[in-house]
């Protein structure tokens, strides 16, 4: 009789050098069994309970034979193995020992299993009384004890395995966790099959263990003669009580089964939203038929695996929809840029180390612009679900939309704010914008709340780039319109720029700053080629895994190859912007050098900055610089600043003060040639120069 009921024992660690009095006054022995060493103590009482002189025990398991019926002793071991496998903490049993005269007397046992931090089974500790008079009756109390202790066994299979099924995600996951060994032990059964429902047949998902399916049984139909398919079509459990009922009802399937020492079986429909959605099969070796209690707890046991199922099957069916509707939101391809070399790379989060990829709202683009200039984006919106790739799709439709019309990157970031934050949604997001002009490399980047650029040189070296920043994009109804600072940097030829999400940067429990440095580190040491660079990176992204997706954007500015005609720069100067007009004229100074019209620097940034200057104090609109190289005889740097104003310039005298009134002047006497040209809706004002020496821009 097996009795597991009782509360386990409580000994001091040091015990048995000091047994506890009363379990003396109790008559109740006790042991210590160290499970590694095989080392069973005992005290004194334990030696009277076996009838054993101490000099007649040696500490050793073993030596009780003598005292134990050998039947005692298989069932015994079942009780205390079974315990131990089962992840029990303490197990009971009654067994007879065999007396120094012969007789035999019931005693009973109860073990306190202690275990190490890895659940692995250590030390024993327990006690044992002698139990004759407490049995009246031994042979009703015996399977009254193993009547309990089934049961308790059989309930334990549905509570382990429910357990071991809550952290499952996936369909497979689920699968995995019912078919390893460790499945079957915990279901005791000998071998598992499952199949799911497909297209009105049953296709088989699982086996366990390994090659113990049957062929010709992959795929079968719902009609067919297999206790499977019958549990589907009558969504009711399949119970197979003997072999001879297997061989008479399904003797096509008991063909393929002889081999296996199968003695019963249970087929359970799994049934999820009152629809079969497949079925398992449990198949023993070791019983004969179903009390209606054991039926009972399989059918719960079914009940539960349909849950876990379905479950699984809504997680990949979202997860299907928003990986779809994330892929639909990035670029679909990346356009080819002259100039430069570009990689993209983007990298679903993974959540919970083995589980599926989860979606997020990180993105890249890449916008190609007018003037051999390129807009470059990365961002990142918070959250990981659908309603979190919706809005990354909006925002970046958005972006390239304004940076498509010609606006600075301030003012393209400032209106993407306001636009996220009219969406009436509770996300924000961080993104960083780079407007590069290939031809002289000067970059302008704006940054709202994002991870500053890295730059690696034609040296190797890699290093963090700080630029200003503003908020997240989103927060303009907490705290009003937001401005974002404009910075800028060149990139010259050969040079990489590195755009990225956090996800490729931060580490659990490391700061981020060390983060940039070990990225900056591991960029320095990738390949050359901007391809296998993002590769590299996004594979160590992979191994080092992370609850965050990751975005990456490679720009490589090509070196210098020769020339050609045409080179053209541009740019949009708005009233009250003055890092737009800050900018402009970084972009003419750069430009000018890297033509090598060094000559004439100073003289082409003054009129340019006059002819802008007059556009934004004398008209109501934006000025838009352009500055290129004509190629027609003599080589000239011309500079044109458009506005949509059709009033002409005109000379007016200068103020007593002598500063103002003197553009048209200044534009006349520094320039080679000037002019006004009408331009649709406004007007053109250009100047032209002929340096000593300009070269056409690559």
């Amino acid at each position: 009789m097996a009795d597991r009921g009782a509360s386990p024992p409580s000994l001091p660690d040091d015990w048995p050098d000091h047994p506890d009095p009363i379990l003396a006054l109790n008559r109740m022995g006790g042991f210590d069994w160290d499970l590694d060493a095989g080392v069973m103590q005992m005290d004194a009482q334990a030696h009277e309970i076996f009838d054993l002189r101490p000099d007649e025990y040696d500490d050793r398991p073993e030596s009780l034979g003598s005292r134990i019926p050998s039947g005692e002793v298989m069932r015994l071991n079942t009780v205390v193995t079974r315990a131990l496998k089962a992840g029990s903490e303490n197990y009971g049993a009654y067994f007879r020992v065999r007396r120094r005269d012969g007789s035999l007397r019931w005693t009973h046992t109860q073990g306190y299993i202690r275990r190490d931090e890895n659940g692995r089974p250590r030390r024993i500790i327990g006690i044992i009384r002698d139990a004759t008079q407490e049995l009246g009756d031994s042979e009703a109390r015996r399977e009254q004890a193993a009547q309990e202790d089934d049961r308790r066994r059989q309930t334990n299979v549905v509570q382990l395995t429910t357990a071991a099924l809550a952290h499952a995600r996936t369909v497979q996951d689920v699968i995995d966790v019912l078919k390893d060994p460790h499945g079957l032990t915990r279901l005791g059964a000998a071998s598992l099959v499952m199949g799911l429902v497909e297209a009105g047949r049953i296709r088989l998902v699982a086996e366990g263990p390994e090659g113990s399916s049957i062929p010709g049984t992959e795929v079968t139909g719902i009609e067919e003669p297999y206790p499977m398919s019958e549990a589907v079509r009558t969504l009711s459990p399949c119970f197979i009580d003997s072999p001879e009922e297997f061989a008479e009802r399904y003797p096509r399937l008991w063909q393929g089964l002889t081999g296996l020492d199968i003695t019963s079986a249970a087929y359970l429909p799994l049934i999820a939203q009152a629809r079969p959605i497949g079925a398992m099969g449990l198949l023993y070796s070791d019983r004969r038929g179903f009390t209606a209690e054991e039926r009972n707890i399989l059918v719960a046991l079914g009940s539960s695996i349909s849950q876990s199922l379905q479950r699984a099957m809504f997680y990949e069916q979202e997860m299907d929809l928003a990986q779809g509707l994330q892929q639909a939101m990035l670029p679909r391809t990346i356009p080819s840029v002259p100039g430069a070399d570009l990689a993209v790379r983007y990298r679903a989060a993974t959540i919970g180390g083995s589980f599926g990829r989860d979606i997020g709202g990180d993105w890249y683009d890449l916008i190609p612009l007018p003037g051999d200039r390129v807009g470059a984006v990365i961002g990142d919106v918070q959250g990981h679900d659908t309603h979190a790739a919706a809005v990354m799709g909006q925002l970046r439709i958005v972006l390239r939309a304004y940076a498509a019309e010609g606006h600075p990157p301030a003012t393209v970031m400032a209106r993407a704010s306001v636009f996220l934050d009219e969406l009436d949604t509770d996300r924000s997001a961080t993104c960083l914008y780079a407007e590069a002009d290939l031809s002289t490399g000067v970059l302008q980047v704006v940054r709202a709340g994002h991870l500053d650029p890295l730059v690696r040189g034609t040296d190797g070296s890699c290093r963090r780039v700080p630029v200003p920043g503003g908020l997240p994009l989103g927060l303009s109804a907490e705290f009003g319109r937001l401005d974002y600072p404009v910075g800028t940097l060149e990139l010259d030829p050969g040079d990489t720029l590195l755009l990225c999400t956090d996800g490729l940067v931060e580490h659990p429990g490391a700061d981020l700053d060390d983060g940039m440095e070990d990225l900056a580190a591991l960029v320095a040491a990738g390949p050359d080629d901007v391809r296998a660079l993002a590769d590299r990176l996004i594979d160590l992204a992979g191994e080092r895994g992370g609850g965050d997706d990751v975005a990456l954007l490679l720009l490589r500015r090509r070196a210098l190859d020769g020339a050609r005609p045409g080179g053209r720069l541009r740019q949009r100067v708005t009233p009250g912007d003055p890092e737009a007009l800050a900018g402009a004229r970084r972009m003419i100074r750069t430009a000018v050098g890297s033509w090598g019209a060094e000559d004439r620097a100073d003289e082409i940034e003054l009129v340019a900055d006059e002819m802008i200057t007059n556009v934004l104090m004398h008209t109501e609109g934006s000025a838009t610089v352009t500055l290129r190289v004509l190629d027609g005889g003599e080589r000239r740097v011309r500079v044109e600043v458009e506005d949509s104003s059709s009033a002409l310039p005109r000379r007016r005298e200068a103020g007593e003060s002598g500063v103002s009134g003197r553009g048209l002047f200044l534009i006349e006497t520094l320039t080679d040639a000037w002019g006004v040209e009408a331009r649709g809706s406004g007007k053109c004002v250009w100047g032209e120069f002929v340096p000593a020496k300009v070269s056409t821009p690559a």
